[in-house]
């Protein structure tokens, strides 16, 4: 059975597209799953992280593997990589054009991160008409959100009226995201914590999402 395409995709730059990207795969690995992750942005994030986490120990990138890729070249891309792995990961450059087209198109579903802010709500309004124009889910995740801040309900409130479905699971503001990203690790390969908690519950809300697709 061929695997699936996850597309993360934010128009707005600080969105914590890398972060949410990197926290996937190791979320779907953890359950057993292989993962590729594919880098679409120039500014290359998830690469240094790849690359980082590969050279201070190769065992840490088992059931892992990495390419980056031209918007004109992910469908080519992912055609094979999904042939050799359960889940394909997509991190997009911060655009809502016709560029990031391709991304979506290959998608099974498209993560949409939205930081604690009315502005990145804004933003995330041309992700979401792209993503309906290719016919393809998109789920919206609240990212590096304060919770039980007024601003934080608001934008949950917002959110909500944009059509496209809420993941349940909020990743908060938290500085072992950064502290671990800057590692090449994730939280989840920390100490337990409510970071861990967070991808766990959210891998599962993505897992769940794909197999209805």
């Amino acid at each position: 059975m061929a695997g699936q395409v996850i597309t993360v995709a934010q128009q707005k730059g600080g969105s914590g597209k890398t972060t949410l990207a990197v926290h996937m795969a190791l979320g779907f690995r953890a359950r057993g799953q292989s993962v590729a992750l594919v880098d679409l942005d120039p500014q290359g994030s998830l690469g240094r992280w790849f690359m980082m986490r590969l050279e201070d120990d190769p065992s840490l990138c088992e059931a892992m593997d990495f390419a980056t890729s031209s918007a004109w070249g992910i469908s080519y891309e992912c055609r094979k990589l999904v042939a050799s792995h359960d889940i394909v990961i997509v991190d997009t450059p911060p655009k809502a054009d016709s560029d990031l087209r391709p991304a979506l198109r290959v998608a099974d579903l498209v993560l949409v991160p939205v930081a604690s802010s009315h502005v990145d709500l804004w933003a995330t309004e041309g992700v979401l008409d792209l993503a309906e124009r290719e016919n393809k889910a998109a789920l919206l995740v609240l990212n590096r959100a304060r919770p039980g801040t007024r601003l934080g309900a608001e934008v949950a409130e917002a959110a909500r009226g944009l059509g496209a479905e809420l993941a349940d699971t909020v990743l908060a503001n938290r500085v072992g995201y950064a502290e671990s990203m800057g590692r090449g690790r994730g939280v989840t390969e920390g100490p337990k914590g409510p970071g861990r908690d967070e991808v766990i519950a959210l891998t599962a809300e993505v897992a769940d999402r794909l197999a209805k697709v």
